[in-house]
């Protein structure tokens, strides 16, 4: 197979994930994803393996066409650059987004022709070169804080006719001109003061709030912030990050967390719960809001299942339960972790639901966020 012969593998990707009279079909259609992303990581069980698009060309079409997310980049390991002896581990650093989540958040920013568009996260360019189809590569600005990303990004997309303007910059930092969308594709918290001046009047932005499942949809207002709700979607996007890689995490509270024996101790109410690779995304979101900065983990052993919460203040809980029974929680430190979620389960039983989805957002000038649903508010700040 030649590697130009990617059609019909775009219209099977398109006819997936657009409907018919879609704005985005002939985006879908028209972009060589495949041509982005010629190399990518794969789990394996030494660490990430590297995938080499071009040797294998059914494969590289298969992959590049599937709606799914391209891990390109590891901590400062970039799949670029990699040989069959690497296998990095750590925190994933940049990707091409799954297509149809990127649709999903172009679809809440009403994206049309005649509007300047800021993509913040560039990654592979993908999103960018869908926007530059749409619209005109002139009305596009693509930004993303690792150099290397933007360069192979605009180079790529050149070797296919589109032209975005494309930048190296701290997103939480200034911006380059002045556009009617903003659209993330990294989580933030709060909202960068400088997308909302870099906003126009009545523009839009939309983004996901770091470590939450909550997509903002938000327009600007006369005082310089933006209102509007949280959608009825759910995103979660790496956060935005000003080197290489992130900063160290708690892993050494987590490995004392999972053997030490806590100044509290006792049975749960509730089950254990995946909060790491579960179905959880609004108890995990309704968390970070009440309770910000919470790190979570969990592991099964056979019938027996682990879930560790720690924070930066020290505080830490393991809950541990075998077969059907309900776990026994240790909690240490300052805050009683568990409780916390144990809380928020308490809301979800009360009240039937919980009031993330369909809120009402107001975005300060400063980037402060203020969440109303009915009686319930909270801040992020």
């Amino acid at each position: 197979m030649n590697f130009t012969d990617w059609a019909p593998h775009a219209r099977r990707l398109a006819e997936q994930i657009t409907h018919p009279a879609s704005r985005w079909r002939e985006p879908v259609l028209a972009v060589p994803r495949h041509l982005l992303v010629p190399r990518w990581w794969v789990p394996g069980p030494d660490g990430r393996v590297v995938q080499d698009g071009p040797s294998n060309l059914d494969s590289w079409l298969r992959a590049a066409f599937t709606d799914r997310t391209l891990v390109t980049q590891i901590g400062d390991s970039h799949a670029d650059h990699a040989d069959p002896t690497d296998h990095p581990r750590g925190r994933t650093t940049s990707s091409s987004t799954l297509p149809s989540l990127v649709l999903t958040m172009f679809g809440h920013a009403n994206i049309h022709p005649g509007l300047d568009v800021l993509d913040v996260g560039t990654g592979s360019g993908y999103g960018a070169g869908l926007l530059a189809h749409l619209i005109g590569s002139r009305r596009v600005t693509s930004v993303d804080v690792d150099p290397y990303l933007v360069k192979a990004a605009g180079e790529r997309l050149a070797t296919i006719d589109l032209h975005p303007t494309v930048a190296a910059v701290d997103a939480t930092g200034p911006l380059p001109g002045e556009s009617d969308r903003i659209v993330a594709t990294v989580s933030v918290k709060p909202i960068p003061p400088s997308w909302l001046e870099a906003l126009r009047p009545g523009g839009r932005l939309v983004t996901t709030i770091t470590n939450t499942s909550l997509i903002i949809v938000a327009d600007k207002t006369e005082d310089g912030g933006a209102a509007g709700h949280v959608a009825r979607d759910w995103a979660m996007f790496m956060s935005s990050r000003e080197g290489a890689d992130y900063p160290p995490g708690l892993d050494d509270l987590v490995a004392a967390a999972g053997a030490a024996t806590g100044e509290d101790v006792r049975p749960s109410r509730f089950p254990v719960l995946d909060l790491v690779n579960g179905d959880t995304w609004e108890i995990r979101s309704m968390l970070e809001i009440a309770a910000p900065g919470i790190e979570h983990a969990y592991e099964e052993d056979g019938d027996t299942r682990t879930a560790l919460m720690v924070h930066a203040d020290g505080s830490w809980a393991r809950a541990e339960s075998a077969g059907g029974d309900l776990p026994i929680v240790h909690q240490g430190g300052p805050r009683r972790l568990w409780d916390e979620l144990d809380r928020v389960r308490d809301y979800w039983l009360q009240h039937g639901a919980l009031p993330l989805y369909g809120a009402r957002v107001q975005v300060f000038p400063d980037g402060a966020i203020r969440l109303r649903r009915g009686r319930w508010a909270a801040s992020i700040a």
